[in-house]
């Protein structure tokens, strides 16, 4: 059977040898006769797992000292509600750059805890741009913005400078790229675009930025508990974890956050400019701003989609229907995505255009 080629934007691809090693566990982890499912998460055998697991997202992003780092549950949605109750004080007042869904969300989430302003927005057009040059009030008490907009297509290729606390939903993006963390209070990651399967959350944050808003946080919203417990203040989601564990694993073996970027860069530059030289397409964000995680295109003539969208299918190619609320096409060229997949939707797309006259 030939190769599926999986563009998905979420859950997305994974290396084969982690499906592989992933498959043998749940049969039968760690010579126990059990599987991973089945296991106590305070075994020392998963213990070793989810330390082993933070101590490569440390070493892969270079995380300074002072910063924690843990899975959670609940997805980048929970951490939408939990970031304002561990940072927005009493009274204060928090900035949010709107560039898409998830960052709607967040901002909606956030103003149930406490004032927000939203200091800038691409929303005029659609999100098909990443504001610039906006200001950003001294005196909040954080700057959240959301990197990589999957649904959109556009990314943050440089971060706002500002002396305020910044936090960033990077769950389309980590790991893609190098980051600087210390300029981060925090930054927090789906599991299910880079890392792994849904079910954990990863967040990285500094430690001396907590306690100070003034308000009571519950349990399970304190990120002091978390890490007082090391991600085991509840049953932590163990097969995900592992999972993860086993991606930063392949990514430690490929070279690291800077190889993978030179990966990423060439499957978008691959992508990018066949949708710029086929008179069938056409892209539909700023150029400045395409995500090199997420590449959203339309055809120039929708009566051709029937069409197109069969060839696709006889390539076997899944996940390249664009989100339902912008329609056209999305490309997600997530870490594990091999170039030859990027070649193969390039080579079908010059026929789709070969067969038009073009």
């Amino acid at each position: 059977m030939s190769k599926v080629h999986n563009f998905s934007a979420g859950p997305c691809i994974l290396p084969d040898s982690v499906l592989k090693q992933a498959g043998a566990a749940a049969l039968n982890f760690d010579g126990l006769d059990l599987s991973l499912l089945e296991i106590s998460h305070r075994s020392r055998n998963f213990v070793a797992v989810m330390e082993k697991a933070r101590r490569l997202v440390k070493e892969l992003l270079g995380v300074p000292d002072g910063y924690s780092v843990l899975f959670l549950q609940g997805g980048a949605s929970t951490q939408f509600i939990t970031l304002p109750h561990n940072f927005l004080k009493e009274g204060g007042k928090a900035a949010y750059v709107s560039t898409g869904t998830w960052a709607k969300n967040a901002i909606k989430e956030g103003g149930l805890v406490g004032e927000i302003d939203v200091v800038a927005s691409s929303e005029d057009k659609n999100f098909t741009y990443i504001p610039k040059g906006f200001q950003i009030p001294p005196d909040v008490d954080y700057l959240h913005f959301t990197s990589n907009n999957t649904i959109y297509g556009t990314e943050f290729h440089e971060f706002p400078e500002t002396d305020v606390p910044i936090i960033c939903d990077m769950s389309s993006d980590i790991f893609s790229r190098p980051i600087d963390v210390s300029k981060f209070t925090m930054i927090y990651a789906g599991a299910q675009k880079n890392m792994g399967p849904a079910g954990a959350t990863l967040v990285i944050v500094r430690e001396d930025a907590l306690g100070h808003t003034g308000r009571n946080i519950p349990s399970m919203l304190d990120y002091q508990a978390h890490i007082k417990k090391e991600s085991m203040f509840n049953t932590p989601p163990v097969f995900s974890v592992y999972v993860s564990m086993l991606t930063l694993s392949w990514l430690k073996e490929f070279g690291g956050v800077s190889e993978i970027e030179k990966a990423n860069k060439a499957k978008a530059e691959l992508l990018y400019n066949e949708i710029d030289n086929n008179p069938m397409f056409r892209g539909v964000v700023a150029e400045e701003d395409r995500s090199i995680m997420n590449a959203t295109f339309v055809l120039n003539d929708s009566a051709n989609e029937e069409e197109f969208n069969q060839m696709l299918a006889d390539g076997r190619i899944n996940g390249l229907k664009g989100h339902r609320s912008v329609g056209g096409y999305r490309a997600s060229m997530y870490n594990a995505l091999p170039l030859e997949s990027v070649q193969f939707l390039v080579d079908i797309m010059q026929a789709f255009a070969g067969k038009h006259g073009n």
